[in-house]
């Protein structure tokens, strides 16, 4: 837990921290979990009220309060805001000052301390740094278009069997979500493993002065982002902000595999570690066989030493999870038994869910989120199952000046591979065409307009024995196509 003395000092400028006076009842007080959801709140818990484009966490302090929150980050124009809400209030709570502790001698001792600050943004960053700096853990950054989050999940699990380790939760990779991270360390802990997300340029670079990785992970470059980019090379310049962020003593492991990411060698003073089915690559996969539901098999190779893995994790595409989970090992020296051992760890959770309906249909739910590369290792993946192959589609977002070209390039790759297609959305439909015009045959393939209608188009389609993706874009909110065939399939 975080202690109050420290938060109070971490949370001001660097160039004027001054130690704030704490009465006798509050010194030794500490503070649960830093949250930036007020669902999440826990009693004894740290809010982080943040001010964004779509919402402020200040409208939502009365209910924070309520729910026993300790103490909460707050501007004051925030609070004054609130003021009427907050003072309808039974719970006690009361504004303080970081730097002098003003407001917590006359505060109750089971207030709410509204710790005022110019940006609570900027605030819990630097109590992250602070925080972070007190600290001797060996962190794991990882960027890339695709897969950050299992590379994330599976290097977890593999640095586990020798160090104890804390990653970051569910997709944890932001300005705000990172200091989270870095504020859940505690003295035991000798390994973290965080993802680095990007929005624009200089965003990786800003993140890893916070974490401060010793080892840094880039899984690939792709078109996920050229609406605020504009080109791949744009992209992969912004991930290569993570290889020249490291220190010299530290590791770059790279994908060999992909030419924009083992460029990125000539930009790190670190130590280079490169992965993937390459010849020329440190660690090295061959002979890989899909598993279908069952998961994947390859071999692997590394200075000499040839080792067979059988591993639960979905589609060829999680060779290079594998791989970039195994070197982070490798580097850190963990033997090939533990190696091998957090790689089949059973608690390791996976994007991808399968769902066995009524009828006898196997959906694959992959519907957290899709971009090119993602839809077509998902389709790759599909392809490895036996009997009817189906895949519903949705639109692929921010791909800006590349929409067309990714979802033509989907489509084609689908035309190759299922038996029926089902696009949603308006984006889509270039994608159904590009399907149909490689060979799909045009009865094959329904565009739908929304969710609703794809449900409709699916539900007499259907039967027992198909395998079906769905998979779209976060906002397209496909795991609602999910839900209605289940239920729909267990009525009928």
């Amino acid at each position: 837990m975080l202690r109050l003395s420290e938060v109070l000092y971490g949370v001001q400028p660097r160039w004027s921290r001054a130690l704030p006076h704490l009465p006798p009842q509050w010194q030794g007080v500490q503070l649960g979990e830093v949250v930036t959801d007020s669902r999440e709140v826990e009693p004894g818990g740290l809010f982080l009220a943040l001010a964004g484009e779509r919402t402020d966490g200040h409208l939502f302090l009365a209910d924070v309060i309520a729910r026993g929150a300790r103490a909460a980050l707050v501007n004051r124009a925030g609070v004054e805001a609130q003021h009427a809400a907050l003072q309808r209030l039974e719970q006690p709570w009361v504004l303080v000052d970081p730097a002098s502790g003003a407001g917590l001698a006359e505060a109750p001792p089971d207030a709410c301390l509204l710790i005022a600050v110019d940006d609570p943004l900027m605030a819990i960053q630097r109590l992250a740094v602070y925080h972070r700096g007190q600290l001797t853990p060996t962190v794991v950054g990882i960027t890339g278009s695709v897969g950050k989050t299992s590379v994330k999940e599976v290097t977890a699990a593999v640095l586990a069997r020798r160090l104890r380790t804390l990653k970051s939760k569910r997709s944890f990779n932001s300005e705000a979500t990172l200091p989270t991270t870095l504020l859940r360390l505690r003295a035991h802990h000798e390994a973290a493993v965080v993802e680095m997300g990007m929005w624009s340029p200089g965003e990786i670079r800003f993140l890893a002065g916070l974490a401060r990785p010793t080892v840094g992970i880039v899984t690939n470059v792709g078109p996920t982002h050229l609406e605020r980019l504009g080109s791949v090379e744009a992209i992969a310049n912004a991930k290569a902000e993570l290889p020249e962020s490291l220190p010299a003593e530290g590791w770059c492991i790279l994908n060999a595999d992909d030419p924009l990411v083992a460029a990125m060698a000539k930009r790190t003073r670190a130590r280079v570690f490169t992965f993937g089915c390459n010849p020329g690559a440190d660690l090295r996969a061959e002979h890989i066989e899909s598993l279908g539901l069952d998961g994947i098999a390859f071999d692997i190779h590394h200075a000499g030493q040839n080792v067979t893995l059988r591993l639960p994790m979905l589609g060829r595409h999680s060779v290079y999870t594998a791989l970039a989970a195994a070197s982070a090992g490798l580097v850190l020296g963990l033997t090939w038994d533990e190696i091998s051992a957090g790689l089949q760890d059973p608690t390791i959770q996976s994007r991808i869910t399968v769902v066995r309906s009524a009828n006898g249909a196997i959906i694959i739910d992959d519907t957290y989120n899709a971009a090119p590369l993602s839809t077509i290792a998902a389709l790759d993946l599909l392809a490895a199952m036996p009997g009817r192959k189906v895949a519903v589609l949705g639109d692929m977002l921010e791909l800006g000046s590349a929409s067309d070209e990714g979802h033509r390039q989907v489509g084609e790759h689908a035309a190759t591979l299922v038996d029926r297609l089902v696009t949603v959305g308006p984006q889509a439909q270039t994608l159904a065409t590009a399907a149909r015009a490689s060979g799909l045959p045009a009865d094959h393939v329904f565009t739908c307009t929304s969710n609703a209608a794809a449900v409709a188009a699916l539900t007499p389609l259907l039967q027992a024995g198909d395998y079906v993706l769905v998979k779209g874009s976060r906002a397209m909110a496909m795991e609602a196509i999910v839900v209605a065939l289940q239920s729909r399939q267990e009525e009928e």
